[in-house]
């Protein structure tokens, strides 16, 4: 229960963070109902355990960890580990098995296609199509910009895991968006 004066301070860390980190909740989830209750698990965390949070060298990145890890749990909660096949991402080698060319530069076909829904609509469906371990470690390092070594401390794994399974994401939502920027 909240004695007088902790209600306000919970009110002030939703009004300060909230949006921010419901957007990062529902980025890794992908569901608003997870994402709302994520988010308000964090900040309850957060509020009961401030006295130990306000050493943190930047409270909101702390918050941000948080309500990543939290998300991440609800995202794998009742769900067997998937993982990605290399070879079903990665560009096909010719017949005799040598390297592949340098893959095409997608920069023009963006641009024609930044104002198109479908782009958006593409990118979407591939974040929803990859395993929650790879999902959340390309939203965190690409869209969220943390550090490797944070994204490796929120799934839990080492350094090279995490790097590793941010470049598999990146190779599976590169063969997604291939089909709608009409580029291979």
């Amino acid at each position: 229960m909240l004695r007088r004066g902790e209600s306000r301070g919970a009110e002030q860390l939703v009004e300060r963070h909230g949006d921010r980190l419901y957007r990062l909740a529902a980025r890794i989830t992908g569901h608003a109902d997870d994402a709302e209750a994520v988010v308000a698990d964090s900040l309850r965390f957060a509020a009961e355990n401030i006295g130990q949070l306000r050493g943190a060298a930047s409270f909101g990145a702390c918050l941000a960890r948080i309500t990543a890890k939290a998300a991440y749990q609800a995202l794998t909660r009742g769900r067997g580990r998937k993982d990605l096949v290399l070879d079903d991402v990665l560009p096909a080698l010719d017949a005799e098995g040598r390297h592949f060319e340098p893959m095409e530069d997608w920069s023009r076909a963006l641009d024609a296609r930044s104002g198109s829904g479908r782009l958006g609509e593409a990118l979407a469906d591939a974040l929803d199509a990859l395993p929650a371990d790879y999902r959340t470690a390309l939203i965190l390092r690409d869209m969220e910009g943390w550090p490797a070594e944070d994204v490796a401390g929120t799934l839990g794994v080492s350094l090279p895991v995490a790097r590793t399974r941010v470049h598999h994401a990146r190779l599976f939502v590169r063969q997604r968006l291939s089909s709608v920027l009409g580029v291979a």
